[in-house]
């Protein structure tokens, strides 16, 4: 209820330099019922607590730490009402548990991580976070190795609970991964990275108690991700799967996911082995609204025009062909004739044509957003076919493409709902048409990194940096100088010490004109 002695110090300090006054005077009686500071009232004090922890939830993780400064009272409803905590989990975390978490006794979701050279938390301080936060709902394990399946198995009779669990470089293994499925029938989603303890013999891991609730699974980097193939298939209602460099063939286990689980609306495939027979077990899943393929190599037409003509309802499309050239005008083409809705087309490595980008444009008047990244063959006539027929989009990002000013210019007067173009890496492409595209539609953010590298490159002479560093104020010129020497890497040394020079030789310049104005001002 009260406040802090060096709070009460600094107001008391504050009350002396500036007194301040008072409507009517305080009566004897009722200097109890207030607290007061240095001869000012704690408004604070007739808040409830409930209001007081609803102020410090909508509040930032370091703001909410200097509230529980100011008082007793504030560090009491801080810790009560906090939900989230994050803590660095190496093996000395024990003995602060209790306290720890008696203060912090309504925590529901819960980070542990520990730094590699560290020797993290082990089994008794997983069991002792479990028996205090039982109402957990979230758990992230980073990088806790010296977890076993004995802690996870004990974690999840203690918290049934739990809703999400995320984990990586932990060692528990295939049997602290079933421990938790068998106990947490709440458990919704589940993310897996490099989980160490799943070998060749491994034991297949099930859904056991979360069959019924779990609708997200991803896995990342693990050397035997099979052995997760039952729990994916028996979870009946799965919405959301994530392989991310899973070794082995997945071709075989799609076939089965697919016949088992139909109603999973996203799929992201990134550096796996699958191919056009994988493609087309996931076109059983007619729900497939979302779909990423990246660097899946083995990944053809044939494949995407299966998916294209089952999955109807598709909106999000990635494709990162890796310039592999399987993927293309036929798969596009399919893709533009069968999939009305879509809204979300990125192309990356990927060469399409103005015959497939104008099918797209007229048949998928939905899209919104498009993203053409290295790819050969998108110049300025497709850009301009798109400027012509895509009606509704919104956002357009060109990288890397032998695209100029004149297809950009373009857009000046199509794609009506136009709200933001990025491009990058366009050689073709100079700062003069940004401003004219800027000058032609004012609502219209145009983000373009040439500017930049011209301006790399007008400070290549002698002169040069000092010419633009005199225009500019230091913070600029500290941004400039890390600009030019992050994109002249493949420079020499000498080069760049030659730059930084004259940098600094400008800082210099540009403070003494400052000096010399400032001292000429206050003469006069």
């Amino acid at each position: 209820m009260g406040q802090s002695t060096s709070t009460a110090a600094v107001r008391s300090r504050r009350s002396k330099a500036k007194p301040m006054l008072t409507a009517a005077p305080i009566q004897a009686e009722e200097w109890n019922d207030w607290e007061f500071i240095g001869g000012a009232r704690d408004y604070t004090s007739d808040l409830p607590d409930e209001c007081l922890a609803c102020i410090f939830q909508s509040l930032g993780s370091g703001d909410r730490k200097r509230c529980s400064l100011v008082c007793r009272r504030w560090l009491r409803i801080e810790g009560q009402s906090r939900q989230r905590l994050s803590l660095n989990a190496p093996a000395d975390l024990l003995p602060l548990i209790p306290s720890l978490f008696s203060r912090f006794d309504a925590v529901t979701k819960l980070a542990l991580k520990c730094d590699r050279k560290s020797v993290s938390i082990g089994d008794d301080a997983l069991i002792s976070i479990s028996i205090r936060c039982r109402n957990l709902t979230r758990l992230k394990l980073r990088a806790c190795r010296e977890l076993t399946h004995v802690g996870m198995a004990a974690f999840a009779r203690n918290c049934k609970a739990l809703k999400k669990l995320s984990c990586g470089s932990c060692t528990f293994g295939a049997k602290g991964m079933t421990a938790v499925l068998e106990n947490c029938a709440s458990l919704e989603e589940l993310s897996v990275k490099r989980l160490r303890g799943i070998t060749d013999a491994a034991e297949p891991i099930g859904p056991g108690m979360s069959a019924s609730s779990l609708k997200t699974i991803c896995l990342k980097e693990l050397y035997n991700g099979q052995c997760f193939g039952p729990l994916i298939s028996g979870s009946k209602n799965l919405r959301t799967l994530k392989l991310f460099r899973c070794s082995g063939d997945w071709d075989g286990l799609l076939q089965v996911i697919a016949d088992q689980v139909t109603g999973i609306t996203e799929i992201h495939l990134e550096r796996i082995q699958v191919s056009d027979v994988g493609l087309a077990a996931i076109s059983n899943c007619s729900n497939l609204e979302i779909l990423h393929l990246i660097k899946t190599l083995e990944c053809s037409n044939i494949g995407l025009i299966s998916v294209a003509e089952h999955c109807k309802l598709l909106r999000k499309l990635h494709i990162d062909g890796w310039k592999a050239n399987r993927i293309g005008d036929e798969g596009l083409i399919a893709v533009s004739k069968n999939c009305p809705k879509l809204q979300e087309l990125v192309l990356i490595g990927v060469n399409p044509t103005k015959f497939s980008l104008e099918m797209l444009a007229s048949n998928c008047l939905n899209l919104e957003r498009l993203a053409l990244c290295g790819s050969d063959t998108v110049g300025d006539m497709e850009i301009s076919c798109i400027a012509a027929k895509c009606v509704a989009l919104k956002k357009l990002c060109i990288k890397s493409c032998p695209v100029s000013d004149c297809g950009l210019e373009a857009l000046a007067g199509g794609c009506p709902n136009l709200v933001k173009v990025k491009v990058k890496k366009c050689r073709g492409v100079t700062c003069d048409v940004a401003d004219r595209l800027r000058a032609a539609r004012g609502s219209l953010a145009v983000n373009l990194d040439i500017c930049e590298h011209e301006l790399h490159d007008a400070s290549a002479s002698d002169g040069g940096v000092q010419d633009i560093a005199g225009e500019l104020p230091p913070a600029a010129n500290q941004m400039l100088e890390q600009n030019i020497q992050s994109s002249s890497t493949t420079r020499s040394r000498s080069f760049k010490a030659r730059l930084g020079l004259l940098s600094g030789r400008s800082l210099v310049a540009c403070s003494l004109r400052r000096w010399s104005s400032g001292s000429s001002s206050s003469r006069t």
